[in-house]
């Protein structure tokens, strides 16, 4: 491997400061339900009590998560915050940046608005337009009443190699001149207060489940398991060679979807073909079956895998490995498989956390790696799954994807 010849600076932030503000309205509240029948009919009184833990000690609406230094090579570092919900309505959760500050210039001090800057844009610009990386997942989009729980998860990473020395050194040489800056200042007025280098607030919200077209449906989450026979397009009890098990790999299932995306297990009996001959061997295992079906995409297992913002990376020889990130917002899902094609690359995930995706034998992605490979998934060990350039001639089995009508399940 090529050496590269950087300094780096430390970036001693007083901390990476997020602050989760506004998470319910007011944390202890009543919902009414409105059900009157007549004037004389009492309204009818729910309670609403959500609850936010981190490391097992309750914390307030306002979670400030604090890191003393950020740097190329450092551990990545992550918080979690627990969400139960412990009154007697069910909750929809969602979250949305309000601001983001990169260091002191104003181009990299974001605002976001319903027009210009979104959320989702400042979002996507912190995972990917830095040589660090700030990744956000909400577990799901809901949690259910009586005690049922969700998770909120950030974590920031900076690899020890970004693959830019022009990047690295300025983002070097703008860090030093930003504390410094802020230590001159703190030198001329004893009661300034030290900005930290990187500063984001972020709401999360938790409102009354009201069951809109746009709710995440609570019936199927992502992993769940399901039998489902696919010569009578129905339900079924005990496996077959027609009643076969599948996942949900729906990454957000909404009320409003009609169908539901299942993956067949990619550990039972599937037929195997080269790349080239995908289409036929899906028309042959599919010819038989009522139920609609596609071929499986590389962008259908990105979508679950990035879920993970920890441990779900993008490996290439000679560079450090880095999280693969949230690839939900414009064209960036495309930009990030074309990035790992130009070093070779694969992607990596954890097999506990997604094991409806691991198999020992590799399987097809319909999905073109280069001119001489396709994409391809298998487990590397028994640790760890790879989403990776497999040679066309090779042989690797075919696995449709079917969608159910909701109606039948």
């Amino acid at each position: 491997m090529k050496r590269k010849h950087k300094a780096y600076l430390r970036l001693n932030i007083m901390s990476l400061f997020f602050a989760v503000v506004s998470f319910i309205s007011v944390t202890l509240a009543w919902f009414a339900y409105s059900g009157l029948t007549n004037v004389s009919t009492e309204i009818g009184v729910k309670a609403w009590y959500i609850e936010l833990e981190k490391n097992g000690q309750t914390v307030s609406n306002d979670i400030i998560i604090s890191l003393s230094e950020i740097y190329p090579g450092m551990e990545t570092v992550s918080e979690t915050v627990n969400i139960k919900n412990l009154g007697d309505s069910d909750a929809e959760v969602s979250y949305k940046i309000i601001s983001a500050r990169i260091l002191g210039d104003e181009k990299d001090n974001y605002i976001a608005n319903d027009t210009t800057t979104k959320s989702e844009y400042i979002e996507d610009v912190l995972a990917h337009n830095y040589p660090f990386h700030i990744n956000i997942n909400l577990n799901k989009g809901y949690t259910l009443a009586k005690g049922d729980e969700n998770s909120f998860q950030v974590s920031i990473s900076w690899p020890l190699d970004s693959d830019s020395n022009e990047l690295d050194s300025i983002w070097g040489t703008e860090a030093y001149k930003f504390q410094l800056n802020e230590e001159n200042k703190k030198s001329v007025d004893p009661d300034y207060q030290i900005r930290p280098s990187i500063q984001i607030v972020i709401s999360v919200t938790a409102e009354q489940y009201l069951g809109t077209e746009t709710s995440s449906d609570i019936r199927y989450d992502l992993g769940d398991e399901i039998w489902f026979d696919v010569q009578r397009n129905k339900l079924c009890y005990e496996l077959s060679s027609t009643c076969i098990k599948t996942h949900i790999i729906d990454v957000n299932n909404k009320l409003g979807d009609e169908t539901v995306t299942l993956l067949p297990d990619p550990n039972n009996i599937h037929l195997s073909s080269t790349y080239s001959d995908y289409n036929l061997t899906f028309e042959t295992i599919t010819k038989d079956w009522v139920v609609n079906t596609r071929p499986l995409l590389v962008q259908d297992v990105l979508k679950v895998i990035t879920t993970d913002v920890m441990d779900s990376l993008l490996v290439r020889d000679g560079i450090s490995d880095m999280i693969i990130g949230n690839l939900k917002y414009d064209n960036r899902m495309n930009t990030e498989i074309a990035r790992a094609v130009s070093y070779n690359g694969y992607y990596k995930f954890v097999n506990e956390k997604f094991k409806f995706l691991s198999a020992s034998d590799c399987y097809w992605a319909n999905s073109e790696y280069d001119s001489e490979n396709g994409f391809a998934i298998k487990k590397i060990d028994e640790s760890h799954s790879k989403i990776y350039g497999e040679l066309k001639s090779s042989t690797c089995n075919v696995i449709p994807v079917i969608l159910v009508s909701k109606e039948k399940l």
